[in-house]
């Protein structure tokens, strides 16, 4: 890499000068925000996309600019695909595998957030259903188009500190429900899968990373009350004017869209696989709760991603 990409870096900028025709990108959630983003930037510079989403009508809406901006051949496909519906989420990897066209990079951004507690059609609690459950079997099962050289991008967020998974109640059968424990149950299980996938794959070459986008205001967080957030902002600034860090500003889209694409075609393979990324490079581990930056470790424990992994098959009854 021989430029220093960061927080205030946006997509088109990590990708001048880069050339990805003949690559095909497959990128969940493109009917708003950042997954629009990210398939622009990435048709843009001549790649393929395949754009999932579950309402396909707004999808079609939203992703005019990724068509009107695709160049050196670059285009853009839609699938549909409700990850919280695993009947349709095994109707889409079946779809994608009857194509047999491989993927290059497949980049997990769409989900939910701070949701009222409810649960999906599988019965699954629906912000660890929808993030996480949703996503492992889509990517497991489509894993076969993943050739060497290729790379899993989960999208996590900070908010993985909020909680990490409990693999005894998944679904708050027992516990009491909170929706940000419940976001940060399912942002922790993205990293903990990107862990075990890489574990797994890295011998034939597939690599897997988790990135935390940033604080972007898009649908995302259309459940969160105004107030709460900003409560939330003026916490977060407390604790960084303590540890002497900057205040908290929001991200613009091709700012948010950015460790996304950076982490799956411009960071080196072996320094992202298995790792957390921010703001354009691999976060530090740091085990302080009030530390709004790095990554925990809990997210990173090896044992723990083959834990969360062999209770994500018996829950959704399959084995991988």
């Amino acid at each position: 890499m021989n430029k220093t990409f960061g927080a205030q870096s946006t997509t088109d900028e990590v990708l001048e000068g880069v050339d990805l025709s003949g690559k095909r990108v497959l990128v969940t959630g493109v009917s708003a925000g950042l997954g629009v983003e990210t398939a622009r930037a990435l048709a843009a510079h001549g790649a393929a996309v395949v754009g999932a989403a579950r309402d396909l009508a707004k999808a079609e809406r939203a992703t005019a600019v990724v068509r009107s901006d695709a160049a050196n051949g670059g285009s853009l496909e839609l699938v549909a695909l409700d990850l919280a519906d695993l009947a349709s989420v095994r109707a889409c990897a079946d779809a994608l595998n009857a194509k047999g066209r491989s993927f290059d990079i497949v980049i997990a951004n769409a989900g939910v957030m701070a949701t009222p507690f409810g649960k999906t059609a599988d019965g699954f609690e629906t912000q660890f259903g929808t993030n996480h459950l949703g996503h492992f079997v889509l990517v497991n099962r489509i894993a076969g188009l993943m050739k060497s050289g290729s790379r899993l991008v989960n999208l996590s967020s900070a908010g993985h500190r909020f909680s990490d998974v409990d693999l005894q109640d998944p679904n708050f059968e027992h516990t009491a429900y909170s929706e940000f424990v419940a976001y940060g149950r399912s942002k922790t299980a993205n990293i903990l899968f990107a862990v075990e996938f890489d574990r797994r794959h890295r011998a034939g070459g597939v690599r897997a990373t988790a990135v935390h986008p940033g604080g972007i205001r898009t649908e995302l967080g259309r459940h969160m009350d105004p107030a709460a957030t900003q409560a939330m902002i003026e916490r977060i600034n407390a604790d960084m004017e303590r540890q002497g860090g900057a205040r908290f500003e929001f991200k613009t889209i091709p700012q948010g869209a950015v460790t996304s694409v950076w982490a799956g075609v411009i960071a080196e393979a072996d320094a992202v696989g298995g790792r957390y990324c921010e703001d354009c490079h691999v976060a530090e581990v740091i085990d302080d709760p009030a530390f709004r930056g790095g990554v925990r470790p809990y997210a990173l424990d090896p044992e723990h991603a083959k834990a969360l992994w062999a209770m994500s098959e018996a829950m959704v009854g399959e084995t991988f």
